[in-house]
Formats: structure tokens, C-alpha cells, sequence
């Protein structure tokens, strides 16, 4: 079976990385190969979870090499990889319409709410449970969903909800949702787009 080639792009830690990694070593992502990380932060910890993974992996300093050299390093990289589908996984750069545009249904992005909830400009990260707890929701999530051209929307291909707990800061409900859904929705929409893309199907 022909795999498809899966780059994923992080800025940081890399626990969605990690929790990838896990899953196609346990075969859980049959249809699909991770073969590229590419951190957009030199000092990014997920560098060196690919690394103990064996996994390739580059950076693409925005800093350093500004808006239009960052995404022409990433574009050459997924070239010479010859990647069929980008998993952001904790990538907090956004990328251009242009960029997206070259890359139809085939971006993945998890978002730490049940979009359309917490979305949008400045919610990211801790931010996205720190509204959620002001807002006094009693149930948060997660959401992976293709990329286009607006920031948090795309079609949505899986959501899990996750409850919000009496005592809860940011930090334990930030944890609780990764542990959860993010954990467990990645790869199971990574597969799902893999596999059509295999099969030759729409997504």
C-alpha cells in the first residue's frame, strides 16, 4: 500500500507531535507516513522528539528569514520531501491564502475548542481555555479541520467535547482537552485524510 507523506509543522513542545508519533508506531495511521517535522522555532522541543524518533526535521525561522522566505524555506522542504499532506500541530505561525491555496483539503489544524466557540484572532493556546473558563462554559473541546484561506475555518472533520470542571484553571482544563480530544482526534483525521487521498476519494 502506497503511503501518503506526512509533514507536520510545530513551534513548540511538541505533545500533538508526540502524540502522533505514538499513533502510527501503534498502526493506528495505516494510510500515512510521517516523514518531515519542520519547527518554526529553533529552540522548539519538538525538534527533539523527531529526532528521538528518527523522524526528519528542519526549521524555518520566521524571525530570520521573514514572511516570504519563511514560507519559500517550508515550500522547498515539502518538496524535497515530497509530502502529500501538513498536519499543524501547535504551529503558531498563520500561512498566506497563497500558501493555502497550493495546498487544497490537504492542511490539517487542531483547535483547542469546539470551533465555531473560541476561535479566531488572540485564541491560541492557553488563551482558547482561559475564555472558555471566563465565559463560564460547562463543556469545551476540540476540533481538527481542514485549512483555508480564513483563520479557523475549513471543513471541520472531527470534534470531541470535553468537560469543564468545577476548580479548573486554564493550565488543568489546557491539559484535560489535550489528553482527551486533541490527543486522540489528530490521528484519527490524519488517517481519515490519508486514506481518502489513497483511495483516491474526496474528503
Amino acid at each position: 500500500m502506497l503511503k501518503q507523506r506526512i509533514a507536520v509543522l510545530v513551534s513548540g513542545g511538541g505533545t500533538n507531535l508526540a502524540a502522533l508519533l505514538k499513533a502510527e508506531r501503534a498502526g493506528a495511521i495505516p494510510h500515512g507516513e510521517i516523514v518531515l517535522v519542520i519547527a518554526s522555532n529553533p529552540e522548539a522541543y519538538a525538534l527533539t522528539r523527531a529526532r528521538n524518533y528518527g523522524v526528519a526535521h528542519a526549521v524555518a525561522d520566521k524571525k530570520a528569514l521573514g514572511a516570504e522566505g519563511f514560507e519559500a524555506r517550508i515550500e522547498a522542504l515539502l518538496r524535497e520531501y515530497a509530502i502529500d499532506v501538513i498536519v499543524l500541530a501547535g504551529f503558531l505561525s498563520i500561512l498566506s491564502a497563497k500558501f493555502v491555496q497550493r495546498w487544497p483539503n490537504r492542511i490539517l489544524n487542531v483547535h483547542p475548542s469546539l470551533i465555531p466557540a473560541f476561535c479566531g484572532k488572540g485564541c491560541y493556546g492557553l488563551h482558547v481555555h482561559e475564555k472558555a473558563l471566563a465565559y463560564g462554559v460547562k463543556v469545551t473541546g476540540a476540533t481538527v479541520h481542514l485549512v483555508n484561506e480564513v483563520p479557523d475555518g475549513g471543513k471541520i472533520l472531527l470534534q470531541k467535547a470535553v468537560e469543564v470542571r468545577p476548580g479548573d484553571t486554564p493550565e488543568l482544563l489546557q491539559r484535560r482537552v489535550m489528553e482527551e480530544a486533541e490527543w486522540q482526534l489528530l490521528p484519527r483525521a490524519a488517517e481519515l485524510v490519508c486514506r481518502a487521498l489513497s483511495e483516491g476519494k474526496e474528503i
